[in-house]
């Protein structure tokens, strides 16, 4: 995507300041940072001081939290130090990302771990993301393009829509009361405990009963991870039993933007009343997942790991598993 600098400028009337210009593209730049170590001890413990003594006295140091909030800061200050004279920008907390209101001319700015990432695509429309990696020592960043080490965002050109930008493809989880939920990575659809799930299951003209531990459903983003370890487990459970198979190509791996969500039966039980056929498939734009609840009180669905994020999915209730409309944009240059 490609735009070119307003020509417009803008004046602080009768303040002194320099003329500076108006970004066509976007008009503010929000950034989202995540609370650090050092940050969620201080708030237990009251004082830096004393989650130091704490944790000192338990054997742990407490050198590598302080050196990891650093550098956390060090990469915020230095975020905050290239974005361009005149663009407003606004610092909020990852906490209030469900509750706050993204105007559709901002610029997002992720600083943190991949989860940052995920979980603020949720919440957007069509405003991208730039992810930023504050400690690429120790976060594989998947997602985090941009460091300072490899190299901060040029704000300037970005800002003037000189980027490239990443659709990605999200799952969406309609209910038969209206609620939705979106998932970046995965959606999980099963029990709230370790108990078994039990659902009717749909696609196209099939349709079975089954009791499993739930059932997975991963977008290309997420397909490098939970459901890179179901194939792991089926490979190795297969291989140990006499027969051979290998993984999937590119470890069933494909690519961020393709438009399909694949799925995958945790576990499927079957029995004088339940099947256990569907347990592996692609959904498609014209091929979505139906799913209708028989557990009386303990059905969720979740999305992308976190449990607090999720819907009940209780008897009466159907869910319709397909591509969302909604896709996540970020910004890889």
């Amino acid at each position: 995507m490609n735009s070119s600098l307003n020509d417009a400028t803008a004046t602080r009337a009768n303040t002194g300041f320099a003329r500076v210009p108006v970004y066509a593209l976007y008009e503010k730049v929000i950034i989202v940072t995540r609370e650090t170590e050092l940050e969620s001890l201080t708030a237990r413990f009251n004082t830096v001081e004393q989650a130091k003594f704490y944790l000192e006295h338990a054997g742990q140091s407490f050198t590598p939290i302080e050196q990891a909030h650093a550098r956390y800061q060090e990469t915020l200050n230095q975020l905050r130090d290239i974005i361009p004279r005149g663009v407003k920008s606004q610092v909020i907390s990852r906490n209030l990302v469900p509750q706050f209101t993204f105007a559709e001319h901002d610029l997002v700015i992720t600083i943190g771990q991949d989860g940052l990432v995920v979980n603020t695509a949720k919440y957007l429309t069509h405003q991208p993301i730039i992810a930023i990696n504050p400690d690429p020592s120790t976060i594989e960043g998947v997602l985090l393009p941009f460091d300072n080490q490899k190299g901060m965002p040029d704000l300037k050109d970005i800002l003037s829509g000189k980027s490239t930008i990443k659709k990605i493809t999200m799952a969406n989880a309609t209910m038969n009361d209206g609620q939705e939920l979106l998932a970046f990575n995965d959606l999980f659809i099963g029990p709230r405990s370790h108990t078994s799930a039990r659902y009717d299951i749909s696609q196209g003209n099939q349709t079975e009963y089954q009791s499993s531990s739930g059932v997975i459903i991963s977008t290309g983003a997420g397909s490098t991870g939970w459901m890179r370890s179901v194939y792991t487990g089926a490979v190795g459970i297969i291989n140990a039993l006499g027969g051979e198979v290998n993984m999937p190509d590119n470890d069933g791996r494909f690519e961020w933007d393709e438009n399909q969500l694949m799925y995958a039966v945790r576990e499927p039980w079957p029995s004088k009343n339940s099947q256990a056929n569907m347990v592996f498939g692609v959904i498609t734009p014209d091929k979505p997942l139906t799913l209708t609840s028989h557990m009386s009180d303990y059905g969720v669905i979740f999305s992308d790991g976190i449990e607090k994020d999720y819907l009940a999915f209780n008897a009466g209730l159907t869910a319709t598993i397909q591509i969302a409309d909604t896709k996540a944009h970020l910004i890889t240059h």
